[in-house]
């Protein structure tokens, strides 16, 4: 089941949306969130890989999709992202970074 998400202020539009989960699909999970949910580590090493990478893939392993779903949601919420996709325990998210490093953000390297 595909259950897409995103937060207050939705800076995409259809088109990018879909471009954003064509990329992300060939993208391994740069941040894993264990059954005992989100950590100022977790938050701190997911603002780290969105500065970087722009558009990331994180894993959650919460038993419950209710779970996985509030806790990517929170994330997104706290890192000031919009969450891309969920799929199963698999997310995506996405942060404009004004000043990426080309070689680094995943948006330049497959987008631009």
């Amino acid at each position: 089941m595909n259950s897409t998400l995103s937060t207050t202020k939705d800076p995409l539009n259809g088109q990018m949306r879909k471009a954003f989960r064509g990329v992300a699909h060939h993208l391994d999970p740069v941040v894993s969130i264990s059954d005992r949910g989100l950590s100022d580590g977790i938050i701190a090493e997911t603002e780290r890989a969105l500065n970087d990478h722009e558009l990331i893939k994180i894993k959650v392993d919460a038993l419950a999709k209710s779970e996985r779903l509030a806790i990517t949601q929170l994330l997104a919420e706290r890192t000031q992202a919009t969450v891309v996709q969920n799929i199963g325990k698999v997310a995506v998210l996405y942060r404009k970074n004004h000043r990426a490093n080309p070689k680094l953000s995943n948006v330049a390297r497959f987008l631009g």
